[in-house]
């Protein structure tokens, strides 16, 4: 079975229960714009929020946050912030130890098409996908730009095919 019958049979798949996390040392719920457009893009694409959080940018909240979405409802987690190269950004290092498979291809799509938008500067993102026990998480960084570019032309395209096949 290949992409295109892979992609026939996830047609099942209509709606999605997700979760969304932003990790931020500075962001609240009320200034935390980039959270709330991966909301909006998820919701015109008519999947269903189950549960988000704000966390502050430390592995034991992260990890805290991501184990309880794994025990939730919800078939995929978008993260938003704490990717870069910075001393504080955490997000990549907790979350890769949790994850079954690394789906190397989103970060390096991701990274392509970032470069050409803002030129080399995207080498300093680590966008991430993989799955956790048959689930779908997606580390995103932390402005709007970025969830646009990695919500509009990577994730939500396939996210039914992404979620049929992790699930299997």
């Amino acid at each position: 079975m290949g992409a295109p019958d892979h992609r026939a049979a996830a047609q099942a798949v209509k709606v999605i229960p997700y979760a969304v996390l932003t990790v931020s040392d500075s962001r609240t719920e009320a200034t935390d714009d980039s959270g709330r457009l991966i909301r909006t893009l998820f919701e015109e694409a008519g999947h269903h929020l189950t549960d988000y959080e704000l966390v502050r940018n430390s592995p034991g909240h992260i990890q805290a946050a991501v184990r309880r979405f794994l025990q939730g409802a919800a078939q995929c987690l978008v993260t938003t912030g704490g990717t870069g190269a910075g001393r504080r950004d955490l997000t990549v290092e907790t979350i890769t130890p949790l994850l079954d498979k690394l789906l190397p291809g989103f970060g390096e799509l991701f990274r392509w098409l970032s470069y050409q938008e803002i030129g080399s500067a995207a080498m300093l993102s680590r966008a991430l996908c993989g799955v956790s026990r048959g689930k779908l998480i997606c580390c995103l960084p932390g402005s709007e730009a970025a969830v646009r570019l990695g919500l509009g032309k990577l994730l939500l395209p396939e996210l039914p095919h992404l979620i049929w096949v992790a699930s299997r």
